[in-house]
């Protein structure tokens, strides 16, 4: 494999030079931060007045789950140190996703510190290999550290350090060339001098014949870092150094690694991260590789993702994510990738979930009593396939145990060692990182399209007055949201409303915006207003909603302005009345496929505060068989054209009548350009119905209270013309009371209109404005009774304001087959 200029510097014999990404911080037993470094500073933006002499919490984000520093340092000495990835606060507020290592360093006295690594994992790439990837790899494998003061001797150094076969105790308080005599001591502390006269950092390769291993020559590479305190002035200097013997192996990793920048997470599908994984593992690491991951972070369902519980007893429940062999067909494994799979509870497999440590076993035990024994099926695939080295590595995220990754040597006959198992890790990290974002976008996403689907309508009902077909293309096409809506509503007297709408922005946070106007549309077309007040009190609600965000500090306003068109038909009239806040005109098309936009006042956008503007409706009587095209802006605006242009394309494309209305909204949407990739797209086709004239009848009654019969004998009449004889006792009882209402309480002339459709709706119009209000009457009370008795015998009723009254209505309902 070729490397890069700058991982052969780093594996070929070194000058000085500076490293540009390292970041090394150390802390004391009580967390407080002691010494800081510019690199530090590069990372996460804190200089080192700002944190020398503060505890390490200021750089960890405000959570309830977070554990304290002292916590953390009782875990840390458990363990004697402790890496992985974890959320840094930088000191402009973002969190940094960082890899970590926590070095314990031991001074006179039995006193004990911590130095700290930083490597900022975005920037992990072959771009960036002098620093980052040789920080990621030491602080990953076991280094020899040691802090001096600035003259050199020897205040702090860790257990690694022993194996040159020097004690601390001979360290301690003695420089470099005092107590390693012959090991280019002089080289070395010039290098150490440079670095706290800079204040920087520098890199320096090294020859020597460490007391372990006499009789071969070792190359060592020692990194310095420059150490300040809280003035900026040099503490002392901080020296890393590893044995890099091993070049070309270590090269291999580098390799890998480089590869894995580029080949884990390169999509935000989770199955496909996983199988990157496997499939970057082999052959370069291993034989086989297989990634178990949890069933409840899979996107197989809409249920939140669960914990994985690591302390039952009981086989956990996991699907094969990933899967790779250097074999065709894979014969190593017993599970095919995607099916689910059980963790026996006494397995490696398993006590890697229950404790999230790794296990290595560089020569697999196969003989008789051990785990293998407990799975037969697992046990004939070692067996047939000679299985001889295994590594098992779980995948862990924001504390979290996502699954578990395995690694097997056949072919290979060496058997893996501590570093395979450090790269395994590595990149099971990388993979981890890239798991958990996945994983956030599958719920976020799922969320999302949850809401949606609840948002928008699931069927468009139009009863006997129209026939609907609509499609909405969001411009977030990953989340699949946005903040378009439209809706027809069923009203009174087989009247329906047809409505679109657009809200600012595009998202879930629209999404969330456009569910709040679309409920509190229908909550007023229940109410039966005309559009024009429908409209005024939406944009009291807009403005409403968007003060109460204000008064939520930092709260951004979930609805910064939206459009509407509101428009109701009549089938009995073929009448169309429309009003518009701010949103373009609906499009006419005739039965011959002429289209037309009619000239409806614009009025303003909703929730801009310009309630001193009315909105204005307009009456238009529609041609039979005609079509109605409802849109939002996206459908017709670009940045090269003016909206009229785009709506003169809009009208060409519908101008097809005799088209189905689902076929119509598919070639509309595909042949008109639009700029959806940065607007969301809205159509809603409706083709209007005529109700038959002899499915209504109505009479002019005079305002005597004598009519009452006279209207009831009037309707048994109709309804016996219409078939629906079994209703005529309930609907004489209705008539009686909504017609005395209109006698004693509303004023003339009275109307009575009965109107078939999917319900009888029996309607009483009269000229006053006196609404009828249902209340409970007492047991002594004469009068109180009849709304009352009217909600008890009709499926639903109500009231409306009509031209020159108000008009009261029941339905009930008919048999489907009317």
């Amino acid at each position: 494999m070729k490397m890069s200029t700058d991982q052969a510097a780093f594996l070929e014999p070194l000058g000085l030079r500076e490293i540009s990404d390292a970041a090394i911080a150390m802390i004391d037993e009580q967390g407080t931060v002691v010494a800081w470094t510019q690199a530090a500073q590069r990372v996460v933006g804190y200089c080192a007045e700002d944190v020398v002499g503060r505890s390490a919490t200021l750089l960890l984000p405000s959570s309830e789950g977070t554990p304290t520093i002292s916590a953390f340092a009782e875990r840390c000495r458990a363990q004697g140190g402790w890496s992985g990835t974890a959320a840094v606060r930088h000191r402009d507020g973002r969190t940094l996703n960082l890899s970590l290592r926590f070095s314990q360093l031991r001074g006179r006295d039995a006193t004990h510190r911590w130095l700290v690594s930083l490597t900022d994992i975005g920037a992990f790439s072959l771009g960036v290999m002098n620093g980052s990837v040789r920080e990621s790899l030491l602080a990953r494998a076991p280094v020899g550290i040691v802090v001096r003061d600035p003259q050199l001797r020897c205040t702090w150094v860790n257990d690694a350090m022993e194996r040159d076969g020097i004690s601390r105790d001979r360290r301690f308080g003695r420089c470099l060339k005092d107590s390693l005599p012959g090991f280019e001591a002089e080289a070395l502390e010039a290098v150490m001098r440079q670095v706290l006269a800079s204040g920087t950092s520098a890199v320096h390769e090294y020859r020597a014949w460490p007391p372990e291993d006499p009789r071969r020559e070792h190359a060592f590479s020692a990194s310095f870092f420059c150490l300040q305190g809280a003035d900026g002035q040099a503490l002392g200097v901080c020296s890393i150094s590893v044995d890099v013997t091993s070049n070309q192996r270590a090269r291999e990793r580098l390799a890998i690694l480089s590869q894995a920048s580029t080949r884990i997470g390169s999509t935000l599908d989770i199955m496909q991260t996983a199988q990157e994984l496997a499939s970057l593992a082999v052959p370069l690491l291993a034989d086989y590789a297989v990634v178990d991951l949890a069933e409840s972070i899979l996107p197989f369902g809409e249920e939140p993702a669960a914990r994985i519980d690591t302390m039952s007893d009981g086989p956990s429940v996991f699907r094969r994510a990933g899967l790779a062999s250097i074999h065709p067909g894979i014969p190593e494994s017993t599970f095919a990738r995607g099916e689910t799979i059980s963790v026996p509870p006494n397995s490696p497999l398993a006590s890697a979930l229950r404790t999230g440590r790794s296990h290595l076993e560089p020569v697999l035990d196969t003989a008789p009593g051990t785990w293998i024994d407990h799975d037969l099926a697992r046990a004939q695939k070692i067996h047939e396939n000679r299985v001889h080295s295994l590594m098992i590595v779980p995948i862990r995220a924001r504390s979290s145990v996502l699954g578990v990754a395995l690694f097997a040597r056949t072919e290979d006959p060496m058997p893996f060692r501590d570093d395979d198992l450090l790269l395994a890790e590595e990149l099971v990290t990388r993979a981890a990182l890239s798991l958990d974002n996945a994983r956030q976008y599958a719920r976020e996403r799922s969320t999302a399209l949850a809401l949606q689907r609840n948002l928008l309508p699931h069927r468009l009902r139009g009863g006997v007055a129209v026939e609907a077909a609509g499609r909405y293309l969001p411009a977030d096409t990953d989340a699949g949201v946005g903040g378009d809506w439209f809706d027809v509503i069923p009203l009174s007297g087989a009247r329906v409303a047809l409505v679109v709408g657009d809200v600012v922005g595009h998202g879930i946070n629209a999404a969330v915006a456009m569910g709040r106007l679309r409920a509190a549309v229908r909550t007023l077309a229940d109410l039966d207003l005309p559009p024009d007040e429908l409209l005024t009190h939406l944009d009291d609600s807009v403005q409403r909603l968007t003060g109460e965000d204000d008064d939520a500090p930092g709260q951004i306003p979930a609805i910064m302005g939206a459009t509407c068109l509101y428009a109701v038909y009549d089938p009995a009239t073929r009448q169309c009345t429309m009003a518009r806040a701010g949103h373009p005109p609906p499009a006419i098309i005739d039965a011959q496929g002429q289209v037309t936009f009619p000239d409806l006042p614009t009025g303003a956008p909703l929730g801009l505060g310009l309630g001193l503007v009315p909105f204005d409706a307009v009456e238009v009587e529609l041609p039979e068989d005609s079509l109605l095209a409802f849109y939002t802006d996206g459908l017709v605006e670009s940045r090269d054209d003016d909206i009229d242009v785009g709506m003169h394309r809009l009208g060409t494309a519908l101008a097809q009548p005799e088209q189905s209305l689902e076929d119509l909204c598919s070639s509309v949407v595909e042949t008109v350009p639009t700029q959806a990739a940065s607007d969301d797209v809205t159509l809603l086709l409706v083709r209007i119905h005529t109700l038959n004239a002899a499915h209504t009848a109505s009479w002019d009654l005079p305002t005597d209270p004598a009519v009452v019969s006279t209207a009831r004998h009037l309707a048994a009449h109709q309804l016996s013309e219409w078939g629906l004889e079994h209703l005529v006792p309930t609907t004489e009882l209705i008539i009686s009371e909504l017609v005395t209402n209109a006698i004693h309480h509303g004023a003339g002339p009275i109307r009575l209109r009965l109107i078939q459709h999917q319900a009888l709706t029996c309607e009483v119009f009269d000229s006053g404005t006196c609404y009828p209000r249902l209340r409970h009457a007492r047991i002594v009370d004469e009068n109180g009774r009849g709304l009352f008795l009217i909600a008890q015998l009709s499926s639903r009723w109500g009231f409306r304001s009509a031209t020159g009254g108000k008009l009261v209505w029941a339905d009930q309902d008919l048999p489907s087959t009317l």
